[in-house]
């Protein structure tokens, strides 16, 4: 069996098109407004983690605000997690530049695992992400930038890595965020204000998308766009946007028991639904072949190289390149690709990381005030 062809990105733009859009709307030179914000004084970004547009748009009724908005179909990254999409959230780029490829990956040059999520790794943040980013960027034109997010992220190596720039005002509620957007919007500056949301996500994983826990979550999230909404002052423009949907898995394949899927291969890292193999030397062809014919239809198994060539992660340096696994497996329909290194997360009913429209499509939604 020979591997398919990586698709193309669906939706009108990319994640990583919404922050310099916002560069642009507050004049900043360089970018481009594609969300056609026009030119307010204010504008604040929501990120809800884990609101893909299918589940929006299947479960609309527990969330009328956000049903109501518009705005152009987007796209997260691949793969389709948190501290990647992130990462191109915070810089404008595409993985193979900003150099977060995956919810777990090996760093050649530490010689180490980085769990970006749980950065307890000895690994510098400005040695994985050096450049600046457009938080760093849009400061230095002037613009008041602020992130309003729980305290626990203030100083995360995720934070120092692609999200850092600005002041930061924590909050752990809705309250607070919105009382954090408005302190940021009081100011006869041009501001802008990024707000992360991350409950949703967290009940999806648990209870699983649908649920009685996730549809209240969904609720409370329209609850907080309301609100912002209505808390901003005139001249200002909302963008409510996410990281990455989410899938309920109920097939399970263990990934790390039987010579099909250890034979020749030294490392695993990555998640459930997007697994990075790294394979002995030379050994990669043989690798990807085996895992072809364990998994079949319940994944989609590339090279590295064909999903360099593919453009998803865009152009990647040599040093980034190597990053990333000899072989990608990316699960298909319900399938999540489990092993006993990540027991709990492993165990999760709601996933994402892979390649399909539930994970993958992402709302952008637009309110001009």
């Amino acid at each position: 069996m020979t591997a398919s062809v990586l698709p193309v990105a669906p939706g009108e733009i990319s994640l990583s098109q919404i922050m310099p859009s916002a560069a642009a709307a507050l004049r900043v030179r360089g970018y481009s407004d594609v969300l056609h914000l026009g030119e307010p004084q204010h504008v604040v970004c929501a990120l809800i983690d884990g609101l893909g547009a299918a589940q929006l748009r299947e479960y609309a009724s527990a969330a009328p605000v956000l049903a109501a908005m518009s705005g152009p179909g987007a796209a997260t990254t691949i793969p389709s997690t948190t501290p990647v999409a992130l990462g191109s959230f915070g810089t404008g780029e595409l993985p193979g530049t900003h150099g977060i490829v995956g919810a777990s990956f090996w760093v050649p040059e530490f010689e180490d695992v980085l769990i970006p999520l749980h950065w307890a790794s000895g690994i510098p943040a400005l040695a994985i992400q050096p450049e600046p980013t457009l938080f760093e960027l849009m400061a230095a034109a002037g613009i008041h930038v602020t992130t309003v997010a729980p305290e626990a992220y203030r100083n995360s190596g995720l934070t120092r890595a692609v999200l850092r720039g600005g002041g930061y005002e924590a909050a752990e509620d809705a309250i607070q965020r919105v009382r954090g957007v408005l302190a940021a919007t009081t100011t006869s500056l041009r501001t802008f204000t990024y707000v992360y949301w991350p409950q949703l996500d967290r009940i999806g994983h648990e209870f699983g998308v649908g649920s009685k826990d996730w549809l209240e979550a969904l609720t409370r999230v329209d609850q907080l766009v309301d609100a912002l909404r209505n808390a901003l002052p005139r001249n200002s423009a909302l963008v409510v946007t996410s990281d990455h949907g989410m899938i309920n898995c109920s097939t399970r394949v263990a990934i790390d028991l039987g010579a099909e899927f250890t034979d020749g291969v030294w490392l695993v890292a990555g998640e459930p639904r997007a697994r990075h193999i790294y394979a002995k030397p030379g050994q990669a062809p043989q690798v990807a072949g085996r895992w072809r014919e364990a998994l079949g239809d319940l994944a989609q198994v590339v090279e590295k190289e064909e999903l360099l060539s593919s453009g998803l992660i865009g152009p990647a340096i040599d040093e980034i390149a190597e990053r990333i696994g000899d072989v990608l497996a990316f699960a298909r329909s319900d399938v999540a690709l489990t092993a006993a290194f990540d027991k709990k997360v492993s165990a999760l009913t709601g996933q994402h990381g892979s390649m399909s429209s539930d994970e993958w499509e992402i709302p952008c939604l637009v309110t001009l005030v």
